[in-house]
């Protein structure tokens, strides 16, 4: 499916940022692969993006393609393993999961994003992470036109980041395996982390989730409120009274409001504290 005219307003979990000259939705790897090579035969630009809970787009317009892997919903299961396209939403994977009693992905119960994107920033909480779970990617280069695999160790998993973050390759799939758990802590497990979630997390207004990465000895949102910016806005961005580690567009918000926001955030976060804390949410340009 191809769109013109959408906008990343409309797209992203922030609600900001401006038109998209041509959104491209890839239903299988094929078809996005296809999609890509399109792009680079033509000397197009673009980006390859998941559900975009974790961006923040240009306000002006975006001169290139975005395609987008939500709707690559492909899940199979074969000898205990599971295998989900890029675009499989994360919360709906760790659902099937828990309903099969399988161990290992409670903590992503209630995270908005793709597979796809959950593997690429290893995205993690309540003390479990992707690296914990994946047995292989599967990822597209363009620049050697292939497909490639890479298991558990080749990914280079650290905190919030993959080697997918740096060699610029596309990942399409990821095949997973969980352990046979009891199925009523698996669910009470899930439920206990969502209701953490919305407890403490300001899930009813936009944004892209935690803005920022953990300091190494330190928590983000505690150095904020410490900083005295709870709450603090720059134009319809602000920092949420519910929880300091998230930037949330509290009405109207425009990207160039959020980056202000999150400059001057690190800026009298560095200069109470010494610490220069450093962004978990990627940059479209």
């Amino acid at each position: 499916m191809v769109e013109r005219g959408a906008t990343f307003s409309e797209k992203c979990s922030f609600r900001v940022g401006g038109e998209i000259a041509l959104c491209v939705f890839p239903r299988s790897a094929d078809e996005l692969i296809f999609a890509v090579e399109e792009a680079e035969k033509c000397g197009e630009k673009y980006v390859v993006l998941g559900n975009m809970t974790n961006i923040l787009p240009p306000d002006g317009i975006y001169d290139g393609a975005v395609i987008a892997t939500s709707q690559m919903r492909s899940v199979t299961v074969e000898n205990g393993k599971f295998t989900a396209d890029a675009g499989f939403p994360l919360t709906k994977l760790s659902a099937i999961a828990k309903d099969a009693g399988l161990s290992g992905l409670e903590f992503a119960y209630g995270i908005p994003g793709s597979v796809g994107g959950a593997v690429y920033m290893n995205a993690g909480a309540y003390g479990g992470q992707m690296a914990d779970v994946i047995t292989s990617v599967a990822a597209y280069s363009p620049t050697e036109k292939k497909v490639k695999t890479y298991s558990n160790e080749e990914c280079r998993f650290g905190y919030r980041e993959s080697i997918f973050g740096s060699n610029g390759e596309i990942i399409l799939s990821a095949e997973m395996s969980f352990s046979q758990g009891d199925k009523k802590k698996i669910s009470s497990d899930c439920e206990k982390n969502m209701a953490a979630r919305k407890e403490k997390q300001p899930l009813d207004k936009p944004s892209a989730g935690s803005t920022f990465r953990r300091p190494e000895g330190h928590y983000a949102g505690a150095l904020i409120e410490a900083a005295g910016l709870k709450g603090f806005s720059v134009g319809g961005a602000q920092v949420s009274e519910k929880h300091a580690g998230f930037v949330i567009n509290a009405g109207g918000a425009t990207s160039a409001d959020v980056s202000a926001l999150i400059a001057e955030i690190k800026k009298r976060v560095f200069e109470s504290s010494g610490v220069m804390l450093e962004e978990e949410i990627i940059y479209i340009k």
